[in-house]
């Protein structure tokens, strides 16, 4: 069946907003409306009007989309999570007197720039007004944030230093962040 006018460009509106694979749940959803509309005896016109009734308008559907985003239900789990898990570091680094440890000055920048460059694309993904933005910032942080709490732990651990609770604790938490993470960068890349 040909798709009418008024339905396609709708679907092209919802595109331009929305993941392809989103959209075409729409596109059957709408046709099947559509073809409802149509056995109740409505014009072809009048029916493609009430389908689009029906559904709302396009920056309604695509903001109620961009409300449940995998990318920003993830973003603001992980930002509650942060301080907690970074607290636990901060307090086994304080324990391990870190301070006193001989380390390339790369280092602190690195632990500084790169959690600060995390956050801010949480808080990106967290609050995004649209869904590709949340989808995209969300991507990116959890990809830094694996590196963080995958890096952090495997540093500490080559010298040895993992030889404390608080530091044995700060790097289970970490992981079981990272296991958290990696699950929700599959459920982005389905969606």
């Amino acid at each position: 069946m040909a798709e009418p006018r008024l339905i396609r460009d709708y679907l092209a509106d919802l595109n331009a907003r929305l993941p392809e694979g989103i959209v075409e749940e729409l596109r059957d959803g709408i046709e099947q409306t559509y073809r409802r509309h149509l056995d109740a005896g409505l014009d072809q016109y009048a029916a493609e009007r009430a389908a689009i009734a029906e559904f709302g308008p396009p920056a309604a559907i695509a903001a109620a989309f961009t409300d449940a985003a995998p990318g920003r239900s993830a973003a603001r789990t992980l930002l509650r999570l942060g301080p907690v898990v970074g607290g636990c570091w901060a307090a086994a680094l304080i324990n391990a007197r870190a301070w006193t440890w001989t380390i390339p000055m790369i280092i602190p920048s690195a632990v500084a720039v790169v959690p600060a460059t995390v956050i801010a694309l949480l808080i990106t993904a967290a609050f995004a007004p649209h869904y590709r933005a949340a989808r995209r910032a969300a991507s990116a942080a959890l990809i830094g944030l694996v590196a963080i709490d995958v890096a952090l732990p495997g540093t500490l651990a080559l010298p040895g230093l993992l030889n404390s609770w608080p530091l044995i604790l700060a790097t289970g938490l970490s992981l079981a962040r990272t296991g958290l993470a990696i699950r929700a960068l599959r459920r982005i890349r389905l969606n």
